[in-house]
């Protein structure tokens, strides 16, 4: 696509490139790796909205399935809803770029992206983040980049930027990482056990990757970048909180400091009633606006967090900065599901759920760019509105649901078996009861012990934390103090600079996200916090530990059961039969689930409830698959009568021939004398010569049954048809 202006990212064959496309946006730049373009526009509204007391920033990127040569799927043939992977590329992006807008700018800003091309190679999800802060940089919307976004592997121990998605599949790291000239911004991702010094070492690598991809941005903005507008910033209007501090600041520090959140909440809120009627007594009911306000209120209650932590070391609950805390875990607290278990941390509870299913089960991935087609581990994160003890919607799925749940799910997949090991689909959900930070941990702990009380053999206990940060900076953004805070209230994680959630186990580093609120953070600072988080991590997991130490030997008995096992490849056809026949006589007759692998292996996975089930399933997938083999007995039908004998077909579609003389322990006259075309016949195997002719007896069949049933056995009582003693003795003289 020919555009005016272009720049190359040196080293890292990324494209960047403008002045043709949606000229009317405030800014616009296509950004090119392999054969995978993605379009982004950055737009702001020229006016704020009355009353509006907070920034809204939307970003929105959507996947054209004609970028990958396809049509859409369903009635409609157009793009619906945004897939989850098109949400969290939303939540990606957005992440990083909030933090570098002006404080008290609030003209709305809408970030649009789509994904033009696909090559399936090169993912578009960091091409969007450098596509982002490219658009900011020429528009003329006040922002304080750029910021460079780079995907980070490790291939047998190297590290490999912006891995192709094949290589991901050999890759033991996932890290996202987006910083600036001098500090990281954002990073998210998962990893297998990656020990915490290695993590550290891979932000590090990351961070010097980004830098071209910064130069290239600087690049194209001094050929084509709008003179940055003048926007109205709307910060605190100094009058109101003067008098709101004068009013109730001196109360502000005991209403703060309660151990419980609604408390807290309350008794600011009965400060603001009380603040309220002094504006009414000092500037009447039209000298103030309600925006005012809260926003007086936002600055007094941060003033109160941070000032007691920098200067203190003192937290509204009592804690000091490296203090978890009180943690309680219950497993098995439901009846009939698989697995179940409570988390709770301080006022921060979940109850989660862990459900098995048949490979059936397992989601199918429609994207468009390459990956995995299909996933048979999904953990689902539920925020009601009660949880925060508030009204609010209620049933559908929210953009912060879905990455909270996105979260949790890379970080206990690493310990998750593999299907060979495993066969089922797992479900986890975790439902948030109480929320006060971190659900997002919390469903990391609580998963990991309901996927442990369901009987997943996982390899290892994961549990997570997230830290928090307060800085104090001088004028010149010289970094003066800062704490580092363990375990993070909600209102610590809203007055504060900083959340970095990292989930593990004892050997490393299995998921991460991080969040700011400054415009970056120090490196020392960054490994302060993950060892930090590194203790507060192995002190959580020793207390889940002592609840659940290993998961449980057996699956839940309300689960269903498995078993594998291989058959001939060249069988495959036998067993599903024509149309589906075959297989489907056997799931409806036994109640059973089977599923055969689609890699052609011959491996065929057979669920069931009960152990009758089972053993029924199992009987008839390998009466259908197996062969004739000597010395067993079987019950088989008489397709066909001979002079010298009768064919029965011991297993669909194989048969074997017994001759007149083995039909009973006389002589028979003639084969119709014992049986007719259609009987049941219990027959042994004697032989199989060396093309695969299969000899049976009768007879030898019912010496043995008769044998092992203490001579109960009678030949009458089995055979169809007697022969009489006048026809054996015409048998005889002929």
């Amino acid at each position: 696509m020919n555009q005016k202006y272009t720049v190359k990212v040196e080293g890292l064959d990324i494209t960047l490139s403008t002045g043709t496309l949606a000229l009317l946006a405030n800014g616009s730049v296509t950004v090119t790796k392999g054969e995978t373009t993605v379009f982004v526009s950055a737009t702001a509204a020229p006016n704020v909205k009355p009353g509006q007391d907070f920034f809204p920033l939307t970003v929105d990127y959507r996947e054209k399935f004609s970028a990958a040569g396809r049509f859409p799927g369903g009635y409609f043939k157009r793009e619906g809803k945004p897939s989850e992977k098109e949400i969290l590329t939303c939540r990606l992006c957005d992440r990083p770029l909030r933090p570098l807008f002006p404080k008290g700018f609030l003209n709305e800003v809408q970030v649009i992206s789509y994904l033009l091309a696909t090559d399936q190679m090169n993912e578009p999800d960091v091409l969007v983040v450098n596509g982002a802060s490219a658009a900011l940089m020429i528009s003329d919307i006040p922002w304080a980049g750029p910021v460079g976004c780079i995907r980070l592997g490790e291939i047998n121990g190297e590290f490999v930027v912006n891995p192709t998605n094949e290589q991901m599949f050999e890759s033991a790291l996932d890290l996202i990482y987006v910083g600036n000239e001098r500090e990281m911004m954002m990073i998210e991702g998962s990893a297998e056990q990656l020990p915490e010094a290695r993590f550290v070492e891979a932000l590090e690598f990351a961070h010097q990757a980004i830098q071209p991809i910064i130069k290239a941005q600087k690049e194209l903005a001094s050929l084509c970048a709008k003179a940055k507008k003048e926007f109205k910033l709307f910060t605190v209007d100094e009058k109101v909180l003067s008098i709101c501090e004068a009013a109730v600041g001196a109360q502000m520090v005991d209403a703060i400091f309660q151990d419980k959140k609604q408390d807290r909440e309350n008794s600011v809120n009965e400060l603001k009633e009380k603040a309220v009627e002094v504006l009414k007594e000092k500037l009447g009911e039209d000298g103030f606006e309600d925006y005012q306000v809260s926003m007086a209120f936002e600055v007094l209650q941060e003033k109160v967090y941070r000032t007691n932590i920098l200067e203190r070391g003192k937290r509204a609950d009592g804690r000091g900065p490296n203090d978890l805390r009180a943690i309680s875990c219950d497993t098995n607290v439901l009846p009939r599901n698989h697995g179940s278990a409570v988390f709770q941390r301080g006022e921060t509870q979940s109850l989660v759920t862990t459900t098995l299913g048949t490979s059936r089960d397992s989601q199918d991935l429609d994207g468009l760019t390459g990956g995995a087609k299909t996933k048979s581990f999904i953990l689902h994160y539920n925020f009601p509105p009660f949880s925060v003890g508030e009204t609010g919607r209620f049933g559908m799925t929210g953009r912060r649901e879905i990455g909270h749940g996105a979260l949790a799910e890379r970080s206990l997949l690493p310990v998750i078996p593999d299907e060979q090991t495993f066969p089922y689909a797992i479900r986890v959900v975790s439902e948030i009861m109480s929320s006060n930070g971190s659900t997002s941990m919390a469903s990391v702990c609580g998963g990991c012990l309901a996927l442990m009380d369901a009987g997943v053999p996982i390899t290892d206990t994961v549990a997570g934390i997230s830290a928090g940060l307060i800085t104090d900076y001088d004028a010149e953004g010289k970094l003066l103090k800062h704490v580092v805070l363990t375990d993070i209230l909600g209102a610590e994680d809203h007055f504060g600079d900083m959340d970095f959630k990292i989930c593990g186990t004892r050997n490393g580093v299995t998921g991460f996200q991080l969040d700011l609120k400054i415009q970056g953070l120090p490196f020392e600072v960054a490994k302060e916090a993950v060892a930090q988080a590194t203790q507060a991590r192995f002190k959580i997991l020793d207390i889940m530990e002592a609840s659940l130490a290993a998961p449980r030997s057996e699956v839940n008995q309300y689960a269903p059961r498995v078993h594998m096992l291989m058959i001939d490849p060249e069988k495959i056809g036998a067993l599903i039969g024509p149309g589906g026949k075959n297989i489907r006589r056997i799931t409806e007759t036994t109640g059973s689930d089977i599923t055969i692998d689609e890699d052609n292996s011959g491996r065929v996975s057979i669920y069931a409830s009960t152990k009758e089930a089972m053993d029924r399933a199992i009987y008839e997938v390998e009466l259908v698959t197996g062969e004739i083999e000597v010395g067993k007995i079987y019950r088989g039908i008489v397709r066909s009568i001979k002079e010298f004998g009768a064919f029965v077909e011991c297993l669909p579609g194989k048969e074997g021939l017994v001759h007149i003389s083995e039909l009973a322990d006389f002589r028979v006259r003639r084969t119709e004398d014992v049986c007719k075309i259609g009987d049941e016949m219990i027959v042994k195997c004697v032989s199989v010569d060396e093309k695969g002719r299969v000899r049976l007896s009768r007879r030898a069949a019912m010496a043995e049954l008769s044998q092992a049933s203490g001579g109960a056995q009678s030949e009458a009582s089995e055979e169809p048809q007697e022969a009489s003693e006048e026809a054996v003795e015409t048998e005889e003289q002929n």
